[in-house]
């Protein structure tokens, strides 16, 4: 693959681009501080705006390098907050591949706002990093997060039983994953 890192990509409503650690307050009161965001998340629910602000100051550490892909949610017409994230959560250049992960503020869900960060993604993997795979995969309690993947082309290839933890204990695993001859 050829890494260049987080670059903003801008979509008809929104603008993905990197985080600051000024995104702090956002991302506490957005996303990170709400259980039911959190729910089937890998990560624990942030419990105060500093717990926020040492995430993101990891995150701005690791844009240094051009394997990292991390990028904020921002609605156009909800000014410069974001709103949630979407990132390369593992990669792996031996097969050219890309697993994202997303999540979005509860007052954000149904809108849409998800699928179109990751099709923006998606294309962004394909086009530019010339991925050959771009997958993701949700816990099997989240049906919602599989509609995402569904809508923006994935198809589905298994659940794996048994083989994530996440704030909800040991759960089974969708599988979702495009090719870039699929697309």
């Amino acid at each position: 693959m050829k890494h260049c890192g987080t670059r903003t990509i801008e979509t008809e409503r929104l603008v993905l681009r990197r985080f600051s650690v000024d995104d702090a307050q956002a991302m506490y009161r957005n996303w990170a501080s709400d259980p039911d965001v959190t729910r089937y998340l890998t990560w624990p629910t942030h419990t105060s705006v500093e717990v926020s602000r040492a995430v993101l100051a990891e995150w701005v550490a690791a844009y240094e390098k051009d394997t990292c892909y991390q990028w904020a949610i921002v609605l156009k017409s909800h000014g410069s907050d974001p709103i949630g994230s979407i990132s390369a959560v593992e990669l792996d250049d031996a097969i050219d591949a890309a697993e994202i992960g997303y999540c979005i503020g509860k007052a954000w869900w149904h809108q849409g706002i998800t699928s179109e960060a990751l099709r923006a993604v998606m294309a962004f993997f394909f086009d530019e990093v010339e991925a050959n795979r771009v997958a993701a995969r949700h816990d099997s309690n989240n049906p919602h997060s599989g509609m995402v993947m569904q809508k923006c082309g994935m198809k589905y290839e298994g659940t794996m039983r048994s083989a994530d933890r996440n704030n909800q204990g040991i759960c089974d695993i969708s599988c979702y994953a495009l090719l870039r001859s699929e697309r």
